[in-house]
Order: C-alpha cells, then sequence, then structure tokens
C-alpha cells in the first residue's frame, strides 16, 4: 500500500483536469455571445423556456450530485454495506409525485421563482419568508460544497487546497454569469458524462487489479457487505429498508419538488410535458449513479479489505479513502488520476452553477423586482448577472470560512439539511389544504424550522460530547433534505459500535436521518393548520384554485359533479371538469394576483388574511 509522498499528479493529469475548466467556460461564452446573447431576464434565468427534456433531466441529476456525493457513498458502502442501496427503492414515489403534483401547479402558473407560488397563495410575507429561508440554506451549502472535495484532495494528492477552491469558483462565476441558465444546463451535460466516465473507469480498472468483478462480489459476500432486507419499521434506526425506501421520498420530495434549483429547470422545458419527461427521464439516471457509487465501494472494500488506508493512517476520515483509493489502483496509468477528480469536480461545479443561478433567480424576482416594478429588462438583467457574479464570490468567502470551521464543518453541512424539510411543509399547506391561511403558513414554518434545528443540533450535539462512537442507529446529521442523498454519506459513515438503547431525549435525537424532512413538514402541516383554524380559516371560495391540488377529486374521481363539489373544500374551478388547467392566452402570475387585465364577471375579492385578489373566471386578452 502506497504512502502518500507516493501519490502526486503527473503533467497528463494536470491538463485533464484544466481542460474540465477551459471546456466549462467555453459553453459559458458560446451562450454569452450566440441566440439572444443573454439580453433578457428570461433567456438569462429560463432559457427562454425552450429546453428539451434530456438536457434538463441530466441537469436536474446534476444539481445535487455533488463532489460530496461522489466521495460519500463508497465511503458509506465500505463501512457498512450495500444497504445503503435502497434507497434507490424511494427514487420512484420521489420523482412520480413531483412530476403529476408539483410542476404542473408551478408549469401553468408560468413562475420563474418558485416562491412567487407562495404570494399567490398566501401574501408577500410568506413568500419574503421562503426565499430569505432558501438563500440562508444555499449561501452556507456552496461554500461547504466547494471546500469539502478541495481538502480531501489535497489531504491525498497534495494538489494545492487554494488554487483548486479559486480555480472552481472562479470558472463557475465566469459561465454562470455570462451565460445564465443555458450554459449551466448545457455544462451540466458535459459534467456528468466526466462523472459517469471517472466512476466507471475507477469500478473497471478497481476490479481488474482484484480478480475481476464476480471476485469482487465474493470477498464482499463473504464479508457480510451484501446487506439483505431489513424488515424493521423502527425509525430510530439508522438504515433499513422502511427508513430508505420511504423516508428518503421526503427526501426527494424536498429535492425535486420544491428547491428552486430544480424547479427551475422544469420552468426552463419548452412544454408541461417535457418538463414532466425530465422527471422521469433522470430516474434511470439517479439509478445508475446510485449503483456505480455503490460498486465502487465494494470494490475498493476487495481491494483493502478491513486493513484499509485509514486504518493505516493514511488518511484521516473515510471521505479521503476514495481518493486514496483512485490514486493507487490508477499510480501506474497517467491521465486517469486526472480524470477522476475531473470526475470529482464536475460534481462541485454543478452543484454550485445551480446554487448562483437560482440565488440570482429569486433574489431578483422575490427582492428585487416587487419594490421596483418598472424596472427595464436592460437594467433588470444586468442585475440578475450581478448577482450571479456577487454570489460567486460569496462562494469563495464561504469556502474560505468554511476552513476556520474545523469539526464544526460536519454542523455546517447539516444546516442546509434541516431547511429543506420545513420548506416542503410549507409547499405542502398551501397545495394540498385550501383551508390555511398566511398566518398559518408563517407560524408553521417558523415551528418547522426551530423543531429541525433543535433535533438536528440536539443530534450532533450529543454525538459530540460522547465518549464512545456512535451507535449504529444514531444519526450525527440531520436530514440533507435539499442536499443530496449522498450528501448524507459524506457526513454520516461511523464506526461499528456495540448497539444502545438511548432513552428520553438521546433516544429523540437519534431519529433516522432521512425521517428529518418527513418529521419537520408534518410540524409545519399540524402547525399551519391549527393556527388557520384558531385565526379563521380561508375560505374555499377566496382561493385561487390554480394553486390548488384537489386530491380529493383525483381520489374519488368516479363521482358525480354534485359530490364533487362538496369534497372541494369550497374551491371554484372554472373548468367544466371541475379541474384546474393550465392559464388560457395572456392570462399571468399577475393576473392572478392583481386581477388586472381578465375579462370577468366576478370581481376578486378582499382576503381577510391579507392575502391577494384572484379573478377565477378568465378569457384571452
Amino acid at each position: 500500500m502506497p504512502s502518500k509522498e507516493d501519490m502526486r499528479f503527473s503533467t497528463v493529469d494536470y491538463i485533464i483536469f484544466a481542460l474540465l475548466l477551459v471546456i466549462s467556460s467555453a459553453i459559458g461564452l458560446y451562450y454569452a455571445f450566440s441566440g439572444g446573447k443573454q439580453r433578457t431576464t428570461q433567456e438569462f434565468l429560463l432559457a427562454n423556456r425552450s429546453m428539451g427534456f434530456l438536457p434538463v433531466a441530466i441537469s436536474l441529476l446534476a444539481t445535487f450530485q455533488s463532489a460530496v456525493a461522489i466521495l460519500g457513498v463508497p465511503a458509506e458502502i465500505y463501512n457498512n454495506g450495500t444497504e445503503y442501496w435502497f434507497l434507490g427503492c424511494c427514487y420512484f414515489l420521489g420523482l412520480l409525485i413531483p412530476a403529476h403534483v408539483f410542476i404542473p401547479i408551478f408549469y401553468r402558473l408560468r413562475l420563474t421563482s418558485t416562491y412567487e407560488y407562495l404570494e399567490l397563495r398566501f401574501n408577500k410575507i410568506v413568500r419574503i419568508c421562503g426565499t430569505v429561508t432558501f438563500i440562508f440554506q444555499m449561501v452556507i451549502y456552496m461554500g461547504v460544497v466547494l471546500y469539502a472535495p478541495s481538502l480531501a484532495l489535497n489531504a491525498v494528492t497534495g494538489f494545492d487546497l487554494w488554487g483548486s477552491v479559486l480555480a472552481l469558483g472562479l470558472v463557475c462565476t465566469i459561465y454562470t454569469t455570462l451565460g445564465g441558465l443555458k450554459a449551466v444546463i448545457w455544462t451540466d451535460v458535459f459534467q456528468s458524462l466526466v462523472m459517469f466516465a471517472g466512476m466507471l473507469a475507477v469500478i473497471t480498472v478497481g476490479s481488474i487489479k482484484v480478480g475481476g468483478i464476480t471476485e469482487v462480489w465474493r470477498i464482499a459476500n463473504e464479508a457480510g457487505k451484501i446487506s439483505g432486507i431489513d424488515l424493521n419499521p423502527d425509525p430510530f434506526e439508522r438504515h433499513t429498508f422502511w427508513v430508505l425506501a420511504f423516508g428518503g421520498v421526503f427526501m426527494m420530495l424536498t429535492l425535486y419538488g420544491v428547491n428552486q434549483a430544480q424547479v427551475q429547470r422544469y420552468l426552463s422545458s419548452r412544454t408541461q410535458k417535457e418538463a414532466i419527461l425530465s422527471c422521469y427521464a433522470v430516474f434511470p439516471c439517479q439509478q445508475i449513479i446510485l449503483s456505480l457509487g455503490c460498486l465502487m465501494g465494494l470494490v475498493m472494500y476487495a481491494r483493502y479489505r478491513d486493513d484499509g488506508p485509514l486504518q493505516k493512517g493514511y488518511v484521516q476520515n473515510s471521505d479521503q479513502m476514495v481518493l486514496y483509493f483512485v490514486m493507487d489502483i490508477f499510480k501506474d496509468i497517467p491521465g486517469l488520476p486526472g480524470l477522476f477528480v475531473a470526475c470529482l469536480f464536475s460534481g462541485a461545479l454543478s452543484t454550485i452553477s445551480s446554487a448562483f443561478n437560482s440565488l440570482a433567480t429569486v433574489t431578483m424576482q422575490d427582492l428585487i423586482k416587487p419594490f421596483f416594478p418598472n424596472m427595464t429588462e436592460s437594467r433588470a438583467t444586468l442585475i440578475a448577472k450581478g448577482l450571479a457574479f456577487m454570489y460567486g464570490l460569496l462562494c469563495l468567502c464561504m469556502a474560505y470560512i468554511a476552513s476556520l470551521m474545523g469539526s464544526v464543518l460536519q454542523a455546517a453541512l447539516s444546516i442546509f439539511g434541516i431547511v429543506g424539510g420545513p420548506l416542503l411543509g410549507l409547499f405542502s399547506l398551501g397545495m394540498f389544504f385550501p383551508c390555511s391561511n398566511s398566518w398559518g403558513a408563517v407560524t408553521g414554518l417558523i415551528s418547522g424550522l426551530i423543531m429541525s434545528f433543535w433535533v438536528g443540533i440536539g443530534s450532533f450535539v450529543n454525538a459530540r460530547i460522547s465518549a464512545s462512537p456512535p451507535p449504529l442507529n444514531a444519526t450525527v446529521v440531520p436530514d440533507t433534505g435539499n442536499m443530496t442523498a449522498v450528501v448524507i454519506t459524506k457526513l454520516l459513515t461511523t464506526t461499528s459500535a456495540v448497539r444502545t438503547n438511548p432513552t428520553g431525549l438521546k433516544k429523540f435525537y437519534s431519529l433516522s436521518y432521512l425521517w428529518y424532512s418527513g418529521f419537520s413538514s408534518t410540524v409545519v402541516i399540524i402547525v399551519g393548520l391549527l393556527v388557520s383554524c384558531i385565526t379563521g380559516p380561508t375560505r374555499g371560495s377566496d382561493v385561487n384554485p390554480h394553486t390548488i391540488f384537489p386530491v380529493m377529486r383525483y381520489i374519488l374521481f368516479f363521482l358525480p359533479k354534485r359530490y364533487l363539489e362538496k369534497v372541494s373544500c369550497g374551491v371554484r374551478y372554472d373548468q367544466d371538469d371541475g379541474f384546474p388547467h393550465a392559464l388560457q392566452n395572456g392570462a399571468t402570475k399577475m393576473n392572478l394576483i392583481k386581477g388586472e387585465g381578465i375579462e370577468s364577471d366576478e370581481s376578486g375579492e378582499d382576503r381577510t388574511d391579507g392575502g391577494p385578489k384572484y379573478v377565477v373566471h378568465e378569457t384571452a386578452l
């Protein structure tokens, strides 16, 4: 087993890594000086709503397939076996629900920012609360996701730490600022191909050096690393089939249902049908990536068994093991270490660029445009580009702060996941419960955040002050909600320990991290409904039907129309079949807020809770 001093990049490796940065920048420059040249906010933020489903699907995959994920899944499999693979079972419902619930609502409202929905459904205060929560979440995350892989690379190979941080941060800032969302999506496609190539190269060469994939499986099976189905329903177990397959659904909904970075890609599609197809197309891609990560972990175990570089002291943690393994098996093959590092930083680039673009979008649409409604299109586009550039510089600052955190780095990553569940709960409260009002929405969001932070930070602190390693069913880190399924493994690879049975608050803190989204979103809904009932529920006739998903109407579709009206909670649907459809010619989201420019026999009614007016019947302008 070679020492770290023997692991250095060759000239070919540096060239391949540099090519990744050059091609990514070139794509941004191409879209900056072609087509509409990013002169409008629609082109810069939504790619003129002109994207096909396939590039959108690949971009959806790449957005949260971060470098931390590429390092984390193999480390999880090496330490704890293949049980984590059952997370793939949650992908079906986790993508089916967004495709048929969230996407139709967001697309037919013609939104730019996800949080515009909250003003249409509730009022401006709820919208601002959701926007500020999202900005806090992403700012914390993007610096960490840039710094973590750079730190691992530096620790194993001696690759210059701040050189890689600056190179990635500046390249990402340049192509996001110049090329807009279209450049981000197409660089995601290129970077995804690099990620697939890098992972396949590691699996192929690694399995050959061990003796073939059959030998890899035999070694892993004899060591008990091939996990069976654990049907234990206990939510306090870290990983069981039920936790992974059903708790993971809530995590997927925070990612693919309500996160601005993903919704923005849906909205860039040419049609609603293409947006839904992109959600279906990402399903097999997710399964392939998860399976490749699991195979990498098994190959790594077959190579080192239980006497790996972590046990010998060559690396400091499990995340560095993956890079050590790559440098070990590729040490005699110039160029392939550079390919894997390009794969690793492709994950970082795709995630960070998505963060920049989504942050610029919500800041522009939710915090600037509402207060300057007469702003010209050219000025708005210029400000949006300036915001993307500003968030790029802020990312570098956050990377520096992350470097000072030391062991608290884990807590910083946790903050990202803590916020995903409450935001999911907020949108679910608005879409599925017509009686909820703005008071309930704000109170529910605050309550969900408090509970989520309490349990998440309590779990982290409880694990740190414990003298012994955390028990197998403990979670050091809370739900990774909007982060990505595999950031989990960056944080949660634990050492084997004797099982204990915590009680009281310690038992509460040991709730599996995959249930955090479900827990916090449920808190938001329950508190939101209670407060709405106390302060006066919203009348169904006051609710804009385009912001509601009529669950009962779909379930009881076979009932006569008069009975369907009774299960609609008073919401008035303007179509013959009683279901909301896409807005008709010229009816925009601002029409729905203000009731302007639409011919109707009914005037908008003032909402008792301070919400916007709306007009039910729309005709062509």
